[in-house]
């Protein structure tokens, strides 16, 4: 009887793990509409949520890694050494044959017309509705990121893979830490860590956007901006039917 008893709790356990090969889903972040999101602020149809002080726009819009992948699409046709610093570029990897979700990555723009100059102040942080907190990724993060691929001395395939990602990170992300004069416009990309498989709501919180200074420079007026986006989570089975999780 016992054996019997193992024998079928064995079988019950192949066919579980059988039946349960999956890997998670999770569609492309989109925004909220514009009755979910902050008064006042819009959606447009390629997915740019903006936030407007007078003249002051402040604007946020996920971007996926497929259009990363064609934005710097000579930086993404090299497999495993691919140096787009976005994506993994067109790697696969898996039984599936897929390529995971290197950041979470949004473009980032102000157009200033209402201040003599505006200036980030604080963080950028993006919050899933667990309460999970991601916060942008600085450029020192990115060298400590990129420095563990290089392999050996600081010379060779691996230095110049590294240096390529750092030149285009350089040229791509948003300049956060220059200030906005009055009548100028600046734009780039905000990076976080890529988002947790069970995460499908989430808001992006600029802090501290500094739009007055006294004679001395120092900070006396600040607005805050919030950005909600959501996606769709699940998991897909090996003959790519996808059972979605999320509401």
């Amino acid at each position: 009887m016992k054996r019997a008893s193992l024998l079928l709790a064995l079988l019950a356990a192949g066919s579980l793990a059988g039946g349960c090969a999956y890997r998670p889903y999770a569609t492309d972040l989109r925004p909220l509409p514009e009755d979910s999101q902050v008064e006042g602020m819009t959606v447009a149809d390629d997915g740019t949520v903006t936030f407007y002080q007078g003249r002051l726009e402040v604007a946020l819009r996920p971007v996926s890694d497929e259009e990363l992948n064609r934005q710097f699409a000579s930086y993404s046709a090299a497999g495993p050494h691919s140096t787009n610093p976005y994506t993994y570029g067109n790697s696969k990897v898996g039984r599936f044959g897929g390529t995971p979700r290197r950041f979470t990555v949004f473009m980032m723009s102000i157009k200033n017309y209402q201040y003599p100059k505006v200036q980030l102040g604080g963080d950028i942080v993006l919050i899933a509705s667990n309460g999970r907190k991601y916060y942008a990724l600085t450029k020192q993060q990115f060298e400590i990121y990129y420095r563990a691929y290089v392999v050996g001395s600081y010379a060779g395939i691996e230095y110049n893979e590294y240096e390529n990602r750092r030149d285009l990170l350089s040229r791509t992300s948003f300049p956060r830490e220059e200030a906005v004069f009055s009548g100028q416009e600046a734009q780039g990309y905000i990076v976080f860590e890529p988002l947790a498989d069970d995460v499908s709501d989430v808001r992006v919180e600029i802090r501290d956007l500094i739009t007055r200074f006294d004679y001395a420079g120092n900070p006396v007026e600040t607005v805050n901006a919030t950005f909600r986006f959501r996606r769709d989570i699940g998991r897909m089975l090996p003959d790519g039917t996808v059972q979605l999780t999320s509401n």
